[in-house]
């Protein structure tokens, strides 16, 4: 499938070592908050997916990248509405892919879409 990505592969790479620097401040900020072990999970999940995501977009382009990332969210149980430190492996994966959709400037019902598909937390 196609997406209108308007961002080069070298925005995208920038724009998500941008994200993975972010992630990496609340790793080491993650002892100063209430509740360390939580926030610590939620930042290194995002930084894997930021990670992932550039790795793709190095080797096979703006497209592929996408692709992925859509079908990683699919693939996330649907947490939300769940307790604020429930699943935060979870949350931090679903917070960057959601990031990264932003970035992109995905087109908010293809994100709508792939939210539907995804199936609730067992």
């Amino acid at each position: 499938m196609q997406y209108k990505v308007t961002l080069s592969t070298e925005e995208i790479i920038r724009g998500l070592k941008h994200y993975r620097r972010i992630a990496k401040q609340d790793v080491l900020r993650s002892p100063e908050t209430p509740n360390p072990e939580v926030f610590k999970m939620h930042a290194e999940a995002r930084r894997e997916v930021y990670a992932q995501l550039a790795e793709i977009a190095e080797t096979k382009g703006p497209d592929e990248v996408v692709a992925y990332a859509l079908d990683l969210y699919k693939s996330l149980p649907f947490v939300t509405g769940t307790a604020e430190d429930a699943y935060p492996e979870i949350k931090g994966k679903e917070n960057a892919l959601e990031n990264f959709f932003l970035m992109i400037g995905l087109d908010p019902k293809v994100r709508r879409e792939a939210r539907k598909q995804r199936k609730p937390v067992e």
